[in-house]
């Protein structure tokens, strides 16, 4: 049996960047040049989601490994991020078409979403919707969030960062000198 020729891949980062959306761009991009058999070319959308509809892609295929590889330590978000929700397929079907047009247009077979509760289940939707239309996509969610509100997820990436941030901010507030030289307390410790 002929094994069938390598899909493009598209992958799209969603809502607010953290530290790890990076980090997980790195994971996919490395992972999928891994597979050449399977994936032929990876690209990214500008500014997420909106790439895909206004067909901004980004070849990540003329990035040197090197370049990829450093996404792992590189802050906010490399390819541009969106908080773009697509409507329901009842009320927009015509977004989540010109999504497929567009998968069709550059051979793409895997969907990649890297982002929150509202990225997971835009992928579900284009899942349906590439069945609907007899149009084959393998959509995979790719967590993020900072709010930790992905169901069925104990602790999903980028929440850990933002706690991070959160608990080292809170911790140096008592620590930063006032104006007057002293350092802040708060009134419940100055009461002891």
């Amino acid at each position: 049996m002929k094994r069938a020729a390598p899909k493009n891949a598209f992958y799209a980062q969603s809502g607010g960047v953290t530290a790890v959306i990076n980090a997980s761009a790195c994971g996919v991009l490395e992972t999928a040049r891994k597979y050449p058999n399977r994936i032929a070319k990876v690209y990214a959308g500008r500014h997420g989601i909106v790439g895909a509809l206004t067909e901004d892609l980004i070849d990540t295929s003329k990035e040197s490994r090197a370049a990829i590889g450093g996404l792992r330590h590189t802050p906010a978000g490399a390819f541009g991020s969106a908080r773009y929700k697509l409507a329901g397929i009842d009320k927009n079907r015509a977004q989540y078409e010109r999504l497929i047009e567009v998968f069709r247009a550059h051979d793409i077979g895997y969907f990649f979403y890297n982002g929150g509760n509202d990225s997971m289940d835009t992928a579900l939707k284009v899942s349906q919707v590439g069945a609907q239309l007899d149009y084959p996509i393998i959509c995979v969610g790719v967590p993020k969030t900072v709010d930790n509100d992905l169901a069925v997820t104990d602790c999903c990436p980028g929440f850990g960062s933002a706690a991070k941030y959160i608990a080292v901010s809170t911790r140096s507030q008592g620590s930063n000198p006032s104006p007057q030289g002293h350092c802040r307390r708060s009134s419940a410790r100055r009461r002891r």
